[in-house]
This record gives C-alpha cells, structure tokens and sequence, in this order.
C-alpha cells in the first residue's frame, strides 16, 4: 500500500470581512478538494497544540510524527540542509530574511518587498567574500534560498546556537543585536562573530549598484540581513527506519526539503518549484505521480497558500486555493484508481486578515480505498471539524497513515 501526503502552507484560516464572513477555503470553488473530502474521512488538527502557534519547521517535524519539544534543532540547520548545505557537526545555521531598513536602521520590510530570487542571488554571491577576523577559527558561508530568504553558516571550532534572533518579526523597530542566550564562552564566540558577519553585510549591501537601481525604480532596497533561527545538525531517526517505508519529498522551500531530508525523505527535485505563487506546481503533482511507483509514501508541499496569507490578500488566497485544487485533480485520479491513500491538510493557520501564523486548528481529509466516509462534503475549516477523525493532533496524522499502510505494529499480546 502507498500513502500522498500533501500539506498546503498556512491553508488555515478564519472568518474574513473581505469575503463576506467566509473563510477562503469556504469562498472557494475547489471541487476536487471537495472530492476528497466527501469521499473520506474528516477533521482538524491541533498541528502542534490546541491555541499554539507553530512555526512552519515545527509544524512539519509534528506532521512526520516527531516531537518537536523533544527533537528540535533551530530553524536554520533545516534550512541549510534544504540548499544543500552538507552540514558539519559544530556548525551554526541561521535563517535569513534579505530585509529593507530605513536612513534610521529601522526596519520597513522584513522582506525587502519580496525581492525576486534573481537579484537576491546576486546580492548573496557578494556576501560569501566575507571573513571573520574577530573570532578566531571561524568560516562564514552564506548561500541564497529563494526570494529574499538565505542561509548563514558559521563554521569552526567551540561555536553555540545559544544565540538570539536579530529578526524579531517585527517593522518599525531597529534590529535585535545578537546576544549570547548563556554564559557560555561558545555563545559568546558565535554572537560576536554574527555581530561582525552582520556589520560587514549591512555595508556591503548599502553600496551595492543594485540596492541603487532599486531605489531609483521606486522599490525598496534589500540593505539589511535580518537572521534568525539558529540550529544545528539534528539527530533524528529516519521515518523510513521507523516505519519500514521509502520515503520522498516535493518542495520547493528550502525549509521544507530540509525538514524532509532531515528525517529521511529522499528529495525529487523539479525544475520551476520554487516556493512561490509562481511555482511549477504542475510538474511537482506529476513527479508525485511518477514517484508513486518506486515510493511507500510522498509528500508534497505547497507554499503558495502561505505566501498570500502573509500579504493579508483573502481573495489572492481563494484564487489559489482554487487552482490547487485543478492542478491537484491527476494525482487524486491516481490515487483513487490505484486504491492508494491520500491525505491533504495545512502545517498551520495564517488569517490572511492578520497575516501572521496562528494556534487555530487546520481542516483534515484522507481518501482511501477502505477509510470510514463521514457526512462531509466540502474541504474547509468548518466542514471539517464535523467529520470522524474529529480533533486530532499533528503528532498522530503519521500513524494514523501507517496504520492504513499496514505499518504500526501490536501493542500489547
């Protein structure tokens, strides 16, 4: 037996005044997700806990069944492994946002308005020249990930992720100074090395020619680095060990393929995805398809869901949500002739009214060839809390999957 998981970023949300008292997923015109709803079984999920929100890396390691009080490594080993950083132990990994800060050193965006990958890449290739010379021993690598999100490694001897972020979430305030979270001499290395990373970033970026052009075409110029998430290598035992399966994984975010690769996930890489609206998403539901033959279970990640939360649209978010939903229509097809499994859900809500993550369940549904069909027959967040699988927490979707699969041994005689 085979087993689709597929997770659409930040597809929970909350009644908008801009759709008339509808969610985007109620607005919404999406008749193969109300296919899959009303053919299987439904309900919400508590990705992390009731009320709390998660972070996108959390939230995923919960959906593959992992603990993430328990096995946690900061966001930025994750990212790091998604670019094809090969991580060394002792390495420090930081997420970051290409920001905009203005004549004051406050920060206006935290995304430099969405800069494109192209010019991003541009502006990383000139901050991989940078050397640290107040901490001995110590190697900055820098490397894009897509739009104005990078990754930065310190590597070297005695470092720490007991750091704190210099990008707080927040505009209209000037950015955190990395500090030491302890009194250990190793934090103290890293957040003065970052400290120095930083500096000579923040100057580079400001007379860098296109920071200039951008400001001359009336966009805003990405002159800060604004990082976060400090992590390291995570030791996590392998969901396929676990379970017994040969896993792959369809993203385009660098987080996700390192969350993925990180608990063992095989990554397929397609040419377009890129973790934007604009993502090849055609071809990731064809390399899901293709990948059904040699694999015991797939996941597939899409972003784009997320994305408009973020920009606070509610109507952007129906119009994508609609177009998951055709572009989704083969892969179920597939699913359904072959009796395979299907789940589909969202790793957290992101009220495209607020435009930040928050601790509200998101909607649930698995099709397969002998789950307990309920009465629901539309995929939102209301429908969905009326079906059989009720309320449950992100921790148990995997093994509810494996069970389907035949893959949870007896507990007990």
């Amino acid at each position: 037996m085979k087993a689709v998981l597929i997770v659409c970023d930040g597809l929970g949300d909350r009644p908008t005044k801009t759709l008339k008292g509808l969610t985007p997923l109620q607005a919404a015109k999406a008749e193969t997700l109300s296919r899959i709803a009303s053919q299987g079984e439904c309900g919400i999920m508590d990705v992390i806990a009731p009320g709390q929100p998660p972070g996108s890396d959390t939230a995923h390691l919960a959906i593959f069944g992992y603990d993430p009080y328990a096995c946690y490594p900061g966001r930025g080993a994750f990212e790091a492994l998604g670019v094809g950083v090969e991580l060394q132990p002792g390495d420090v990994a930081f997420r970051c946002n290409f920001g905009t800060a203005n004549e004051d050193g406050v920060i206006i965006d935290r995304r430099a308005g969405r800069i494109s990958s192209e010019e991003a890449r541009q502006l990383a290739e000139v901050l991989k020249d940078i050397r640290i010379e107040s901490v001995s021993g110590v190697q900055a690598i820098f490397h894009h990930s897509s739009e104005h999100r990078g990754v930065l490694v310190l590597r070297g001897e005695r470092l720490s992720r007991c750091v704190s972020d210099v990008d707080t979430h927040k505009v209209g305030v000037k950015p955190a100074v990395p500090q030491p979270l302890d009194n250990s001499p190793e934090a103290e290395r890293t957040a003065k090395a970052l400290r120095e990373f930083l500096e000579k970033a923040g100057k580079i970026l400001a007379e860098h020619p296109l920071n200039r052009e951008r400001v001359k075409r009336g966009l805003l110029p990405a002159n800060i680095l604004l990082p976060r998430g400090a992590g390291t290598l995570p030791k996590i035992e392998p969901i396929t060990r676990i379970w017994g399966i040969k896993a792959a994984a369809i993203a385009g975010g660098g987080l996700y393929k390192g969350v993925a690769k990180a608990v063992g996930f095989e990554l397929i890489q397609v040419p377009g995805a890129n973790g934007t609206v604009n993502t090849n998403l055609r071809g990731k539901v064809e390399a899901a398809i293709r990948a059904l033959d040699g694999y015991d279970l797939v996941f597939l990640h899409v972003k784009a869901t997320d994305n408009v939360s973020h920009d606070k649209n509610p109507i952007k978010k129906v119009e994508v949500i609609e177009w998951i939903s055709r572009e989704l229509t083969p892969l179920v097809e597939k699913v359904v002739s072959e009796g395979y499994y299907l789940a589909i859900t969202g790793d957290h809500t992101t009220p495209s009214e607020v435009g930040e993550h928050r601790g509200d369940p998101v909607p649930l549904a698995i099709i397969g060839p002998d789950v307990r069909r309920d009465d629901v027959k539309r995929f939102d967040e209301i429908s969905c809390a009326r079906g059989s699988l009720c309320r449950i927490r992100g921790t148990d979707l995997m093994r509810i999957l494996m069970n389907y699969l035949g893959r949870v041994p007896l507990f007990g005689e």
